[in-house]
């Protein structure tokens, strides 16, 4: 009974884990000075999930609206049928 205990404690610490990864490496992902461009990601190409689904590289459809990649700050506003979703955070000093 204390090993069943055990292994299924082991097992949700491990689960525990793997998700608060996933958690670290979408947020090291908003770099400062690149912003979220939406609406010019190809087929498969996009940088995180949207309502759609929860990975990157899901994107079913070119230029689909909801779909983003990262681009340097600036550049969004330059691209035809760009959006620009929400600038990464701004640089510490």
């Amino acid at each position: 009974m204390i090993e069943t205990k055990n292994l299924m404690n082991a097992a949700l610490a491990g689960v525990l884990a793997l998700g608060i990864g996933a958690i670290a490496d979408q947020a090291a992902a908003a770099k400062p000075g690149f912003e979220k461009c939406s609406g010019i990601v190809k087929s498969g190409m996009n940088d995180c999930g949207t309502s759609l689904h929860a990975c990157a590289g899901q994107a079913t459809a070119d230029h689909d609206a909801e779909e983003w990649i990262y681009v340097p700050t600036g550049t969004c506003g330059k691209i035809a049928g760009s959006t620009l979703k929400e600038a990464a955070p701004a640089a510490k000093s």
